[in-house]
């Protein structure tokens, strides 16, 4: 397929060395490897009262948006959508942890990001996210990957609540064991590196369900998708401007900021879109694209936006444009159709998503230094808190205050830095308020 001119133009296709078919593999690939979240954002959320129909249409309509403001705005071939432990965050830690509505919960989602925008003026983003100690970075990666694996061995029925032991193992329902099945199989596809393998998964999952009876088919396959009234436009903002909330806004942010860094970096650099002088072409329109989506995304009814680490899929069969990340948006709202289907996945199908997921962000630990037992302590906390306390925030405060009085009391104060003692003064207040 030749590069057509009006793309050409767009997109620079060949001045960075790809072809029109070549970003659209790209594109599908991308759209493979990360199209579970069409299922389990909807079967998250949707345990906070959320209307599920509104969430699948808007977590389709949110992805398409940003992955193609993302191609066509700043020709990245990176591809947004709700972020997974994010949105485990804002159905387990606010909602049905502390209590608090969803509406106010987007609120918080929405404030998050118009804090994300400020920083973002100035690059005072990027330095917030260079003051703090890779360690802890990669144990707050870490903590949310064992968060959202624990949720799914949960929503499998796995691990159950237990009086004596407090959680042990879960009975073997019928349930259960069509979630297992599906897990193995999720598991042996990626260990293939099969496309799609966790979306298999699902499906198949699904496909037992209905063939055990424990699912009811859909009355259509295809149809209009549901309407997003229930949901958008009704975040709180007022309510989510408490001292008491400071907290859960800025850990938000923070996971968001080292998410999108973490993703735009290693994928830049696998694109090929890093200049001689290391710095990312068209990298301040990726990050701006990220935090509005997250304000979009609150406003729509949604979790943060975040980039997505399994644009690196897409990357590897050859993308190096934004044309590949206006596919993967297309093929989001493609998707719309099928929302029936999507309706009737139930939670121990997704599980096996956040599983998995949960193993690839916890797999980062191997670059601890389990000899530096000043900064191994710290990371210790925030990966065991983040599941122990079912709080990705209260996780992280624990680590960060953790990691700022050790160095205290061992008078190595030279790893520390206003920015770091700023953000564990933030953390403080999440912790007593």
């Amino acid at each position: 397929m030749e590069n057509t001119g009006i793309l050409e133009k767009l997109y620079k296709i060949s001045e960075r060395g790809s072809t029109v078919k070549q970003e659209v593999i790209g594109g599908l690939t991308t759209f493979l490897a990360m199209s579970y979240i069409i299922f389990v954002n909807p079967s998250i959320l949707g345990m906070t009262g959320m209307d599920k129909g509104a969430l699948i249409t808007v977590t389709c309509l949110t992805s398409a948006l940003a992955t193609i403001i993302s191609g066509v705005w700043a020709n990245a071939p990176f591809a947004l959508a709700p972020g997974m432990g994010l949105n485990a965050f804002f159905t387990f830690t606010l909602v049905l942890g502390r209590g608090l509505s969803w509406e106010t919960s987007l609120g918080i989602v929405f404030m998050s990001g118009i804090f994300f925008f400020i920083l973002s003026l100035g690059g005072i983003r990027e330095k917030i996210a260079y003051a703090i100690p890779m360690p802890l970075k990669i144990a707050v990666g870490g903590g949310i990957g064992l968060f959202i694996t624990f949720i799914g061995l949960i929503n499998i029925g796995l691990v159950a609540a237990n009086p004596a032991t407090i959680v042990g193992l879960g009975e073997m329902k019928l349930t259960t064991i069509l979630g297992i099945i599906g897990l193995i199989v999720a598991i042996a596809l990626e260990i293939k590196q099969v496309k799609g393998g966790m979306l298999i998964g699902i499906v198949i999952t699904t496909i037992l369900g209905f063939v055990t009876g424990n699912i009811a088919l859909p009355e259509k396959v295809v149809s209009l998708p549901p309407s997003i009234a229930p949901i958008a436009g009704k975040l709180d903002i007022v309510g989510a401007f408490k001292l008491s909330l400071i907290g859960p806004i800025f850990s938000f942010m923070f996971v968001d900021l080292f998410d999108t860094l973490g993703t735009l970096i290693s994928c830049s650099r696998q694109a090929g879109i890093i200049d001689k002088d290391g710095k990312i072409q068209g990298f301040g329109r990726m990050l701006y694209t990220d935090v509005f989506s997250t304000i979009i995304g609150s406003v729509l009814g949604t979790s943060t936006v975040t980039t997505y680490v399994e644009s690196a899929a897409g990357v590897a069969v050859g993308a190096k444009t934004g044309l590949a990340s206006v596919v993967t948006g297309l093929l989001f709202l493609f998707a719309l159709l099928f929302s029936p289907l999507v309706a009737v996945v139930p939670g121990y199908a997704t599980a096996s998503a956040l599983i998995i997921v949960g193993v690839y962000m916890f797999k980062h630990i191997k670059d601890l230094d389990f000899g530096d037992l000043k900064t191994l302590f710290p990371c210790f906390i925030i990966i065991v808190m983040m599941p122990l306390t079912y709080s990705i925030s209260t996780g992280l405060s624990l680590g960060f205050l953790s990691y700022i009085l050790i160095h205290l009391i061992t008078g190595d104060f030279k790893k520390l830095n206003m920015t770091l003692l700023f953000i564990g003064a933030l953390c403080l207040v999440n912790l007593v308020v």
